[in-house]
């Protein structure tokens, strides 16, 4: 995580911005958590813990510049709120490798890290010269609990 937040503060002085202690709380609260999809009110109140003076505007300007340097992804799990994720483990990755598998009886998201879709869109750039850049995928169903939980009624 250091190295991370390192290369962070390092992307923030290439881009002419302050290494705010604010920025890096939030996107260290992501870090330690990357299976987690926050809302910006989580992430607000789990800064907050650390940093009580901390305004919830403040939370929302950096998220989006977390976004825009490409640093975290937002993610909507069609349940109303746009939530926040860490993006890849490197910074520099093409950042489209894992999905989301979100059952629809429990609410539990599972995160996939298989990117079964490169040959998908290598054809697509072979046929069409389209070029994938990204791409989300929601799966919806039942996880293992739910199914378990079924079948012993």
């Amino acid at each position: 995580m250091e190295e991370r937040l390192a290369r962070f503060k390092t992307l923030l002085k290439e881009k002419g911005m302050k290494t705010t202690t604010q920025r890096l709380a939030i996107l260290q609260v992501l870090l330690e958590q990357p299976d987690k999809h926050f809302t910006a009110e989580e992430i607000y109140e789990l800064v907050k813990l650390n940093w009580p003076d901390i305004g919830l505007a403040t939370v929302y300007r950096n998220i989006q510049l977390l976004l825009e340097l490409n640093l975290i992804d937002h993610l909507n799990l069609n349940d109303g709120y746009v939530r926040y994720e860490i993006g890849s483990t490197n910074m520099d990755d093409v950042r489209h490798h894992h999905h989301h598998l979100i059952c629809m009886e429990c609410g539990e998201v599972f995160m996939f890290e298989d990117d079964l879709l490169e040959n998908l869109e290598q054809t697509i750039q072979d046929t069409l010269g389209f070029v994938v850049n990204n791409h989300e995928v929601k799966l919806y169903g039942r996880c293992k609990n739910c199914n378990e939980r079924t079948e012993q009624v």
